[in-house]
């Protein structure tokens, strides 16, 4: 029986998952958006000039609370650009590190995390009434715990000069905010419980061949 501590461990651990993962604060609320808003216009300001401060306000303001997903459409610039920070020519991959260094982690660190990240191999196949295609390079499809999440993101001054990169390395992208109608891959709130329940089963397996070794 006292093999069964390894259970306790392990819904800790889910639990402490469960604490990072999940958004317990629910919806952003009406005087936490025009906060958000005005930090992101006085702090942000270089980014937010390429963006409608009224479409991402009206987007908080109907926050539910739940995840979101968003949807980036990315067109790196061919050939070498000039590192924002150096000047010498890189490829644009290589510049856009310079930003993708700083947000990963950051949205790491609040829940978020790339779902899908996939290059184009061809062109438009089945298009009508939109403009011609631009040549997107990518598409990245990025979980966001939380519509706070975003804003605390966006409006972080920490990321003013990582997104001299972003904007060097993306002559063109188009973003916009999703919830999977239908998805084949399970949510970690599943595959990581499975995986931490899984780890528990075999280490009390383990312990107990050991205790009747």
């Amino acid at each position: 029986m006292t093999t069964f501590w390894v259970w306790g461990l392990a819904l800790v651990l889910y639990a402490a998952f469960l604490a990072w993962y999940q958004n317990w604060r629910g919806p952003l609320r009406p005087a936490e958006v025009e906060s958000l808003v005005e930090r992101m216009r006085a702090d942000s300001a270089e980014a937010t000039d390429r963006n409608s401060l009224d479409a991402i306000k009206a987007f908080f303001l109907a926050d539910d609370g739940r995840e979101f997903f968003m949807l980036n459409l990315v067109r790196l610039a061919p050939g070498t650009i000039a590192d924002p920070t150096t000047g010498e020519q890189k490829p644009a991959r290589e510049v856009m590190e310079g930003y993708t260094k700083m947000f990963l982690p950051a949205l790491f660190a609040r829940g978020g995390h790339p779902a899908i990240a996939a290059r184009k191999i061809g062109p438009f196949v089945d298009t009508w009434g939109v403009p011609a295609d631009p040549d997107w390079t990518m598409i990245g499809y990025m979980r966001y715990r939380s519509r706070r999440d975003l804003a605390q993101l966006v409006c972080d001054p920490r990321f003013n000069g990582a997104h001299e990169f972003k904007f060097a390395a993306m002559p063109e992208t188009a973003s916009f905010p999703t919830r999977p109608m239908m998805m084949f891959l399970p949510s970690p709130r599943i595959w990581v419980g499975l995986a931490i329940a899984l780890a528990a089963a075999l280490g009390q397996i383990a312990l107990l061949l050991g205790a009747a070794a």
